[in-house]
C-alpha cells in the first residue's frame, strides 16, 4: 500500500495540481488586494460614498453581509477574466502538431499504400492523377 501511495503522489499530475493549488491561493490573495483596496473605493466614489463592505440588511435580527457577497461576486469574475485569458493565450501559443501523412487509400481496391505509389501492389492499378484527391 505504501509503495502504491509513493508511486501516486510522485506522478506528475498530482504535483502539478499541488503547484497549481498554491498558486492559485496566492493569486487570489492578490486579486482580493486589488477588488478590496483599489476596486471596491472607486466604486464607492462613483456612488456617492457607499461602501460596499460595510452594506449589511437586517433580516429577523441576524445581519447578514450583503457587502462581502459583492465583493467576493467581484472578485471571482476578476479572477475568472484572468484565467480565461491566460488559458486562452496558452490555447494560441500551443503549436498544433502537424501530422503529415505517410499512407494513402486506392481508390479501386481501398487498400493501404505509401503515399509514395504510383501503382496499387495489392490490384496493380496505375494511381495517377490520385495523389493529392486522395489520401
Amino acid at each position: 500500500m505504501w509503495k502504491e501511495f509513493k508511486e501516486f503522489i510522485s506522478k506528475g499530475n498530482v504535483i502539478d495540481m499541488a503547484i497549481g493549488l498554491v498558486m492559485g491561493s496566492a493569486f487570489t490573495a492578490i486579486v482580493k488586494a486589488v477588488v478590496d483596496g483599489i476596486l471596491m473605493p472607486i466604486i464607492s466614489g462613483l456612488t456617492a460614498g457607499v461602501d460596499y463592505e460595510d452594506l449589511t440588511i437586517n433580516f429577523f435580527g441576524s445581519k447578514l453581509l450583503i457587502g462581502s457577497v459583492i465583493n467576493a461576486i467581484i472578485t471571482f469574475l476578476i479572477i475568472s477574466l484572468f484565467l480565461f485569458i491566460i488559458v486562452k493565450t496558452l490555447n494560441k501559443a500551443k503549436k498544433e502538431e502537424v501530422v503529415e501523412e505517410t499512407t494513402k487509400i486506392c481508390p479501386h481496391c481501398k487498400s493501404e499504400i505509401d503515399i509514395k505509389a504510383t501503382r496499387c501492389p495489392n490490384c496493380t492499378s496505375k494511381l495517377e492523377g490520385f495523389s493529392e484527391e486522395i489520401k
